[in-house]
């Protein structure tokens, strides 16, 4: 079989990335509806297929932005899809754009100058800490396991998937869902230019920080009593306009 160019196959990742966008846009409508109108027990259901959802556009967007123009190579594209995890793979991105632009050999990053090196701990960290738990749910979410995740051998439970069907709600998914935006704006940055990544690194940093903020200290009752009062005042609304 014929392989396609790099260029035609990004085409492809941005319409898959544009389809997925609108599946979770109407996704969460009906999560806010449903939240507005007291159907409570619409919410969890929702909220499972906008994290299904979620972590297919997180794997589309770690292809869109392996097939950017100027960007990542075939060989560097092969390193990176012989990972095993979508998880995995999107370290080894980080990593393989480091080296290429800070021209290290292998692994050893030792040699990085302190700003750099901080700025690949905190790019790794931000996989590691802030969006694992919601990569790593998709697998469980596509094979049925929407209530008890389990473990890959189907013999117990997974806990940290279990723990993040429990916490996950729409508010924090929406978080992390911009986190991965910035983290792939700053990978392609990297990638494409060093200068531009050291250039505008501060601007990723400082709204990756405010997401991080939000996600710790946004409530979720407090977005559920919004949407419930917008809710109210709409149909108040509709309700003076019929009279």
């Amino acid at each position: 079989m014929t392989k396609l160019p790099a260029a035609k196959l990004y085409k492809f990742h941005v319409s898959n990335l544009n389809e997925i966008d609108e599946a979770m846009r109407r996704t969460a409508l009906v999560v806010r509806e449903a939240i507005g109108k007291g159907e409570s027990f619409k919410v969890p259901s929702f909220t499972k297929l906008f994290a299904l959802l979620l972590g297919a556009w997180a794997e589309c967007r770690l292809q869109k932005l392996l097939h950017e123009r100027n960007g990542f190579i075939e060989k560097e594209r092969s390193v990176i899809s012989k990972k095993s995890t979508q998880l995995d793979q999107w370290k080894e991105t980080i990593k393989v754009a480091f080296r290429r632009q800070y021209r290290l050999r292998k692994a050893n990053f030792s040699s990085l100058d302190h700003s750099a090196r901080e700025r690949l701990k905190l790019l790794l960290a931000l996989l590691e800490d802030d969006l694992r738990p919601v990569i790593e749910l998709r697998n469980k979410l596509a094979h049925g396991q929407w209530t008890y995740p389990l473990t890959n051998d189907g013999h117990g439970i997974a806990q940290e998937q279990a723990q993040a069907l429990r916490t996950e709600n729409l508010l924090s998914l929406q978080f992390k869902k911009q986190i991965i935006a910035v983290l792939s704006n700053a990978i392609h940055d990297l990638v494409v230019s060093k200068p531009t990544f050291e250039r505008d690194f501060d601007v990723h940093d400082r709204h990756l920080r405010q997401i991080q903020i939000n996600l710790k200290k946004r409530s979720y009752t407090t977005y559920e009593n919004l949407i419930r009062q917008k809710y109210e005042r709409g149909r108040s609304l509709r309700r003076t306009q019929g009279k």
